[in-house]
């Protein structure tokens, strides 16, 4: 139920008219904002290492206006360390993003498709770095329901 009240409040953190919920599933949710255009599947972490300086999130996000499916975005718990290698581990398989501030995203829409084929296959999923202040985080999600969500994501932008 938390993290229902979770995935609520990140969709409603702008105008409440600007986000249609597409479902819940499982720990991610799908949604569509007809302000930008885009449809989104999202999750928060499941466990954060550390304190947390901002509301860390990870989207799937389609983009129809700019052709754009499935792009990676991660929001972090911490601002990111100057030239901090940020790393990814979905299940078995291992990415390095790319970030500045508290974001990270794929390199390329080819390592978008790759990640996206590893959460569909796997129970977890990490984000590792080292924050500005040199320590260490994580910030860690259960990808339960996330195939679902990308899915619905997906389909509610079809058309547009």
């Amino acid at each position: 139920m938390l993290r229902l009240c979770s995935l609520v409040l990140l969709a409603l953190a702008t105008p409440l008219a600007a986000r249609d919920s597409l479902g819940i599933y499982g720990q991610w949710g799908a949604f569509r904002d007809d302000q930008e255009p885009r449809c989104y599947a999202v999750a928060v972490p499941t466990r954060t290492s550390g304190e947390s300086d901002f509301a860390a999130f990870a989207a799937v996000s389609n983009w129809p206006s700019k052709r754009v499916r499935s792009q990676i975005h991660f929001r972090t718990s911490r601002e990111i360390g100057e030239d901090a290698r940020v790393t990814l581990r979905v299940g078995r398989d291992s990415f390095t993003l790319t970030g500045s501030a508290n974001n990270a995203w794929a390199e390329n829409p080819e390592d978008d498709a790759a990640i996206v084929s590893a959460m569909r296959s796997a129970a977890t999923m990490v984000l590792t770095t080292r924050g500005a202040d040199g320590r260490r985080f994580t910030n860690s999600y259960d990808l339960t329901g996330v195939s679902s969500a990308i899915d619905a994501a997906g389909l509610g932008c079809t058309g547009r």
